[in-house]
């Protein structure tokens, strides 16, 4: 593609050199920059672009996208090349995603896009809604937490929100494929570093806003206007799709050119659910009036459900369609997953790492069995938000019977200076119940063996993930391995 057409609308600031490059790729990381690339030096938290022009201009990259306009002349000239086109622009991080966008030829306008925000629940909504408009035979596209899919190829996934080159090209993979449909989440952070600008989105649907990322915005408030920014930049031939039952919904949406649907469990909304009967094996939901039966359990995949519902139906599929195919969901991977012991203990797999999801999940299954034991078993992450470790112990002694405390992922933290943070937030009370193991696959093991008959024992925080992180290093840790191996040693 011709570079002119890669750099327009992306707030280009002065060009010098040609545009009429003919680029082989587009990148921001010079270690993928081949004959042709364009190269775009990004400002990043731990490393700055512009520091790798000339790396980048040795490996054949035929022009460079800078913001800082010294730090780029001086690699340019460690280079050695006059040839190159220069191309200054105000923001490179917005460049970089309009720039994204034109090379795959906006992908996203060819494409039925459906985003979610929110703090919790936003990998069940998008995984189940793609799942669902698969089951209904459309070929569809996932971005999520979890994985990448196009249609039925998978590919992993680093970030809840990846970066605009990766995404508009998953998303040209997509339109090639016959893809009809895309459902992503978007992050707080997603969108504060311009990761989806230049999207062009059908759906918006906002899920909830509580403690999170606080390390990376520093202030609920900051929090807040970032998730506010992706309903602030819907088009106005989309929908807003918000939950009206928290505090936050009605302010997310209250700037949004796109129409605003709203949906809610407790009060008066375009779309309602309420929950009829529930069980470990599932529950009954009315929602506008009809009944439907889902694998799902508790309050938070009530609104899951309800939002997948108004998504379906904003975009497609009818009433009958939407709640038939609800009703043969399955959970997505990580998220209250449930593995039955031979002694009556429920082990349960969540992803659950911020205190209002915890809250949600182990609420859920006090209410599903009042009268029996109910454990729980996290950690927090190291180099994340510190504000939250004894809110989680707050949230887990006020519904638990027993408690242990463990490893999460770790990173470049002490696990026992993270545990001994959480100690905090305990009450007396509270650290007689408790256990502190910071050997997680111990913790699980001990967890498990000294359970009470007919226990539930929920493992909160590692959900979907196949890994530790300890120090920087990767190590494999699946939960179900360990529970698995556990049970076959009873």
């Amino acid at each position: 593609m011709i570079l002119g057409n890669v750099i327009e609308n992306s707030g280009v600031l002065e060009v010098k050199g040609s545009k009429a490059v003919e680029l082989t790729s587009i990148c921001s990381d010079s270690r993928k920059v081949v004959d042709g690339s364009l190269f775009i030096a990004v400002k990043g938290l731990a490393t700055d672009g512009h520091n790798y022009i000339a790396s980048a201009i040795e490996k054949g990259a035929k022009a460079i996208v800078f913001e800082d306009e010294a730090a780029a002349m001086e690699q340019v000239a460690k280079a050695g090349k006059d040839d190159i086109t220069l191309v200054k622009v105000a923001s490179a991080r917005h460049a970089e995603a309009i720039m994204a966008a034109n090379f795959y030829d906006n992908p996203s306008h060819k494409l039925t896009l459906v985003g979610i925000t929110g703090t919790n629940g936003k990998t069940t909504t998008v995984t189940l809604l793609y799942n669902l408009f698969m089951n209904l035979g459309y070929n569809c596209g996932l971005l999520s937490t979890i994985a990448n899919f196009v249609g039925t190829r998978m590919s992993e996934t680093a970030n809840t929100t990846a970066d605009p080159i990766t995404i508009n090209s998953l998303m040209a993979e997509m339109v090639d494929a016959g893809c009809q449909y895309c459902f992503m989440e978007v992050s707080s952070i997603g969108m504060e570093q311009e990761r989806v600008s230049g999207l062009k989105y059908k759906v918006g649907i906002f899920s909830n806003l509580t403690h999170d990322h606080l390390d990376y915005h520093k202030t609920f408030a900051e929090y807040l206007r970032c998730k506010k920014l992706f309903f602030d930049q819907l088009p106005a031939d989309a929908y807003a799709v918000t939950n009206i039952d928290d505090k936050n919904g009605m302010i997310m949406v209250q700037n949004t050119k796109a129409k605003v649907v709203t949906y809610s469990c407790r009060s008066i909304a375009d779309h309602t659910a309420r929950i009829m009967e529930e069980s470990f094996d599932g529950m009954q939901l009315r929602i506008d009036g009809q009944e439907t039966w889902t694998k799902l359990i508790g309050q938070h995949n009530a609104y899951n459900l309800l939002a997948i519902y108004t998504a379906a139906v904003l975009v497609g599929a009818t009433q009958e369609e939407a709640l038939i195919a609800l009703s043969k969901l399955d959970s997505a991977k990580g998220r209250l997953e449930t593995i039955k012991a031979p002694n009556g203990v429920t082990v349960v797999i969540d992803y659950a790492h911020t205190p209002d999801a915890m809250d949600n999940v182990l609420k859920t299954l006090r209410e599903i069995a009042p009268s029996n034991p109910l454990v729980c078993l996290f950690g927090c992450g190291g180099d994340r938000d510190r504000t939250k470790r004894p809110e989680m112990a707050k949230v887990a002694e006020k519904y638990s019977d027993r408690i242990f405390v463990t490893s999460d992922n770790s990173r470049t933290e002490k696990t026992e200076d993270i545990l001994d943070e959480i100690r905090t937030g305990f009450s007396t009370e509270g650290l007689r119940k408790s256990l502190f193991i910071a050997d997680r696959k111990e913790a699980i093991r001990t967890a498990i063996l000294t359970a009470q008959p007919d226990s539930a024992i929920l493992l909160a925080g590692k959900g979907h993930e196949t890994y530790q992180i300890i120090g920087k290093t990767y190590n494999h840790f699946d939960e179900r391995e360990v529970v698995a191996e556990v049970i076959e040693n009873m």
